[in-house]
């Protein structure tokens, strides 16, 4: 296909490969992106490389350096790998790794958005029921139970944490997940519906009937888009049960925590599944599986929740046309069978692998599609 001939938008990418197999998943997504960039022609990515995660933590004492911080604020967007290890442990014996109170928080990026989409040739769980599992889960990112990370009290015979919720927070959220589900063109595959979910827990505790009266003066804003709320035990259940009903899906921070990685385990595993952070003006883009200590450096990574995150950076980007590419090139990749999932996720040939089949897929599906320097 023919590079067409225009000017091309350069766009800084803050990149923080992670810890365990971080490295190698982020190394076979970057190749996939610099072919893709060579595919579409239109646009260029500045990738400015930062350590962060445990790695950081070890070697510095901090899990996000001063630079990379300060890389972040600059460039606005960052892709990154999976960080943390089980090993690192502060003292009150949690994670000391990890990044998400430090980015979701520090930079309010306060919508985690989750899409479970069930890609052909990956064998779900669920059997055929699988092919109609096609939903996103948008986690509210900066309050929850989660916000009492690193706060919570602990003596030698009890411990805390408090969960928070804000008016601002929920009626954000809500918002957010109703914008989303009036964008999508397709709505819940049950029905065609486009329907927003909140999923809580308000027989039980008066915070989440708070979230869900709230959520309920926000629906009346988007009288196109159908609502309703679903006790979190509920919810659980019907992921497996009639995962189809789903189109959009909202959340307090640690139920979206625990409902995307259900989600996750009904397309094929934690390994399909990427995720945005997305904020006023910054925005992070991520897989949400682990580091897998215990795979890393032996060929058996699986980078396709990176590879389709970083579609979802290109699109935030505004490079719709090359987020598309990119997600049919990896259904086309996996539908084609050269690449296997086996158990506990891992693929024979590794990250390699994928990206070569992921770049061979890109390139067939270019040459079927006009690429234009239209978004």
């Amino acid at each position: 296909m023919e590079t067409p001939q225009c000017a091309s938008t350069v766009h800084p990418i803050l990149v923080i490969p992670g810890d365990g197999i971080g490295p190698e998943i982020m190394d076979a997504t970057l190749r996939v992106l610099r072919f893709l960039e060579g595919l579409c022609g239109r646009f260029k990515l500045s990738f400015e490389i930062h350590e962060a995660g445990a790695s950081s933590y070890l070697r510095t004492g901090k899990a996000m350096p001063d630079e990379a911080a300060d890389a972040f604020e600059r460039c606005k967007v960052a892709l990154k790998g999976p960080v943390g290890l089980p090993c690192v442990r502060t003292r009150e014996r949690t994670e000391a790794g990890l990044l998400g109170g430090i980015l979701r928080v520090g930079f309010d990026l306060y919508a985690n958005v989750r899409p479970i989409r069930h890609i052909p040739g990956v064998p779900s769980p669920l059997g055929e029921k699988g092919d109609l599992i096609d939903y996103v889960i948008v986690r509210e990112n900066t309050e929850g139970l989660y916000l009492s990370r690193g706060k919570g009290l602990r003596t030698e015979q009890a411990a805390v944490d408090n969960l928070l919720l804000t008016r601002r927070g929920c009626e954000r959220i809500s918002r957010f997940a109703f914008q989303l589900a009036s964008k999508k063109r397709e709505g819940a595959p049950e029905d065609g519906n486009r329907r927003v979910t909140l999923v809580e827990k308000s027989n039980v505790l008066v915070s989440f009937a708070f979230f869900k009266d709230i959520f309920l003066q926000v629906a009346g804003e988007f009288p196109n888009v159908a609502h309703e709320c679903m006790y979190v035990d509920a919810a659980a259940s019907a992921l497996v049960t009639n995962p189809e009903h789903f189109q959009v899906i909202v959340t307090e921070n640690m139920f979206g925590d625990i409902l995307s990685d259900l989600g996750g385990a009904t397309v094929g595993g934690l390994g399909f599944c990427p995720s945005a952070n997305i904020g006023e003006g910054h925005a992070y883009f991520e897989p949400i599986h682990g580091s897998a200590p215990h795979i890393a450096g032996k060929d058996l990574a699986n980078p396709t929740g990176l590879i389709l995150s970083a579609s979802m950076m290109l699109d935030y980007l505004g490079e719709r046309e090359a987020a598309k590419l990119l997600e049919k090139g990896v259904s086309k990749a996996w539908s084609k069978g050269k690449i296997k999932v086996e158990k506990g996720g891992i693929v024979p040939g590794g990250a390699r692998l994928v990206a070569e089949a992921v770049m061979e897929a890109l390139e067939e599906v270019a040459k079927g599609e006009l690429t234009t320097c239209g978004s």
